[in-house]
């Protein structure tokens, strides 16, 4: 399915609160923290010429997320950034100064962190990344997982040392639980969706994410004509579009937001020209954008910054996991997860359709950006989809490169 968008807040300039959170000051503050993160490391941005000769487009750069901060997904950003802003600021009160970055790791930010306890409810790699952000200052986490996280995804949340409480029920069941109980128990909620009433947390998250866009406009020749993005809530897609729609203004690139067919709650909210809940059905092998209901601030970015939505179905989704494993002429391989390449799933379907491909203005000299947003954070399922292991992937990535 695909739809332009035809809504009333179209083209409209971004709410301040959203400008503010993406702005290109809070960006360089986003880069500033993860400079006092012991593990951190620019992503790669990969060029894929033999794919865009295939697809007819003049290039296209995939931003590797697989990579980031040992999570392998582009939320290890997002809620760990929040985490720590969240206990900075906790201690600047208590202490009544300003407490900075730089202060991490002293002894009155672990003193104030060790009291505070940060929930969340998770796919698999939000919940990681939280976790990770609580025990990096030494505050408690409770992750709460419904009940299609796989087993694997749940060991990786609580080798951080959090709590895990499971949800019957689906992603959105376990958010509403999740936010019942922190909020009986005293504890800070930290979501990447939001809710009315619930918005500066979320906002941080995704802030966080604005990093990743930093990176790979630093690292590319051109500024890219198009943008696919995929979909869960939205946090991702309208970072990414926010961002760039402050960066370059008029001359900003064409965005396209990618859902899962069988969770298309950013479609349909289009569609809808309102946000809406989309009915749980069969579920999509696209496990991290599993979502029926879209964030707030997320819609209202994305009604305003956004093109196009569309739809992927569960084939395209696989399709595309193999296909950047075994790539075409000498592009390197990209590990992907179920999620990870759906973005490339939605250019590949738009190159496909005639009427599409005219709507979009895609042609021989298009540039595309694209973001690999997680590596096989479940290994056992890309092995038993991909047919070779994320090891076996990544070695062929390494012995091309060396090429």
């Amino acid at each position: 399915m695909f739809l332009l968008n035809s809504n009333s807040d179209y083209r409209r300039p971004l709410d301040p609160r959203d400008a503010e959170i993406l702005g290109l000051e809070a960006a360089a503050a986003v880069e500033r923290h993860l400079a006092f993160r012991e593990n951190h490391a620019e992503t790669p941005l990969l060029a894929l010429p033999g794919l865009a000769a295939e697809l007819g487009v003049g290039s296209i750069h995939m931003k590797d997320e697989g990579h980031r901060l040992g999570l392998g997904s582009f939320k290890a950003l997002g809620g760990a950034y929040a985490v720590i802003r969240l206990v900075l600021d906790e201690a600047t009160n208590r202490l009544g100064r300003a407490i900075d970055i730089s202060e991490l790791h002293s002894s009155h930010v672990r003193n104030t962190a060790e009291t505070m306890t940060v929930a969340c409810a998770t796919d698999g790699n939000h919940g990681r990344s939280v976790a990770q952000g609580a025990q990096l200052v030494g505050a408690r986490a409770a992750i709460f997982v419904h009940s299609g996280v796989s087993d694997e995804r749940v060991a990786a949340i609580a080798r951080f040392g959090a709590e895990i409480i499971r949800v019957d029920g689906t992603y959105d069941d376990s958010v509403r639980q999740a936010a019942r109980i922190a909020e009986e128990k005293g504890w800070t909620i930290v979501s990447d969706t939001s809710w009315p009433g619930y918005e500066r947390i979320p906002g941080l998250v995704m802030q966080g994410y604005t990093a990743l866009v930093r990176e790979a406009l630093r690292a590319m020749p051109q500024q890219p004509t198009h943008v696919f993005v995929q979909a869960g809530v939205g946090g991702i897609a309208a970072a990414v579009a926010g961002h760039m729609a402050i960066a370059f203004g008029d001359r900003r690139p064409t965005f396209i937001v990618v859902d899962p067919a069988r969770a298309a709650c950013l479609f349909e909210t289009a569609r809808a020209g309102h946000p809406v809940t989309v009915a749980h059905g069969e579920p999509t092998v696209m496990a991290m954008l599993e979502c029926y209901e879209p964030s707030l601030i997320a819609w209202r970015i994305l009604s305003r910054v956004a093109d196009a939505f569309m739809t992927v179905d569960e084939d395209n989704a696989i399709s595309v996991m193999r296909r950047l494993a075994d790539p075409a002429g000498n592009d390197p391989a990209i590990v992907a997860g179920e999620s990870g390449g759906v973005g490339l799933a939605g250019l590949i379907s738009a190159v496909g359709n005639p009427e599409i491909k005219k709507a979009l203005s895609l042609h021989g000299q298009s540039r595309i950006f694209l973001v690999n947003t997680e590596g096989a954070t479940d290994p056992g399922k890309y092995r038993e989809i991909v047919g070779l292991s994320p090891a076996a992937v990544a070695a062929k990535a390494r012995t091309g490169a060396s090429q």
